[in-house]
C-alpha cells in the first residue's frame, strides 16, 4: 500500500484533517447556540440540554473506541485517559440530580449523529475522523468553554463541567502532539485520507445539525 509517508512533499493525515475541516470548524463556532454559551447568555438550562447531547455522542464514541481498541487503525486513538462519559455522568448528577437518566433524551440530530458513530465500528478510518473531530475539539476550544461555564453558572468548585477536564493527560500541548503523531503514522493512502476527511467534515455538520436543534429549543428563553 502506498502511503503519505513515502511522499515526504505531501501533507500528512493530521494536516489534512485541520485543513480539511477548517471551515466546518469555524461555521460551528458562529453557530446561534455557540455564540450564546461563549457570550454567557445561554440559560442554564440551555447548558444542561448540551451536556446531555454530549453524553449520548460520547457513549457512542467510546463504544466503538472500545471495540476497535484492538484494531491497527481504531486502536491508533484508543487513549483510556480522555474517556468523557464517567465525567458526564457525574455532570449531569450534579445538574440535574441522580435521576437524571429519566431527564434526558436525545434530539433527532444527536440521535442521527451517535447512529452514524456506532456505523463507524465498521469503517476503523471513520471512527478515527470522528474521534478527532471531538476530543481535538475538547482539548482546544474546550478549554476556554470550561472557564466562560464555569463564570456564566457559578460553577466555582469545579462540579457540573468535569467534561472539559482532562486531567490524567499530563502536558496539553505534548498529549495533542502525540495524539496527531499517531494519526500521522497511520497505514493509510490518500484515498483513504481523503475519505476520512470527508467524514471529518460530515461529524461537523452533524454537529452542527445537534446545536440547531438545541438552538430552537431554547432560543425563546435566551437572554437578548
Amino acid at each position: 500500500m502506498s502511503t503519505a509517508q513515502e511522499h515526504p512533499e505531501s501533507p500528512t493525515f493530521s494536516e489534512r484533517l485541520k485543513t480539511g475541516t477548517w471551515q466546518a470548524h469555524g461555521a460551528a463556532e458562529a453557530h446561534g447556540f455557540s455564540q450564546a454559551l461563549l457570550s454567557g447568555s445561554l440559560p442554564r438550562e440551555g447548558y444542561v440540554d448540551l451536556v446531555a447531547q454530549h453524553h449520548f455522542v460520547y457513549v457512542a464514541l467510546e463504544e466503538v473506541a472500545q471495540a476497535l481498541a484492538d484494531h491497527p487503525v481504531g486502536g491508533a486513538v484508543h487513549f483510556p485517559e480522555l474517556r468523557r462519559v464517567p465525567a458526564l455522568e457525574r455532570d449531569l448528577a450534579f445538574l440535574l440530580g441522580p435521576d437524571w437518566r429519566d431527564a434526558v433524551v436525545p434530539l433527532p440530530a444527536t440521535r442521527a449523529y451517535a447512529e452514524r458513530i456506532r456505523w463507524t465500528a465498521e469503517w476503523p478510518a471513520g471512527f478515527v475522523a470522528h474521534h478527532y473531530t471531538r476530543y481535538l475539539g475538547d482539548l482546544s476550544g474546550g478549554q476556554f468553554i470550561r472557564r466562560v461555564v464555569q463564570r456564566a453558572y457559578g460553577l466555582d468548585d469545579g462540579s457540573g463541567l468535569e467534561f472539559y477536564v482532562f486531567d490524567r493527560i499530563g502536558s496539553l500541548p505534548r498529549f495533542k502532539n502525540g495524539y496527531r503523531a499517531a494519526l500521522d503514522a497511520l497505514d493509510l493512502d490518500e484515498d483513504e485520507q481523503h475519505r476520512a476527511v470527508e467524514e471529518a467534515r460530515l461529524a461537523y455538520r452533524f454537529n452542527s445539525e445537534m446545536l440547531a436543534d438545541l438552538d430552537r429549543s431554547h432560543t425563546s428563553s435566551r437572554t437578548p
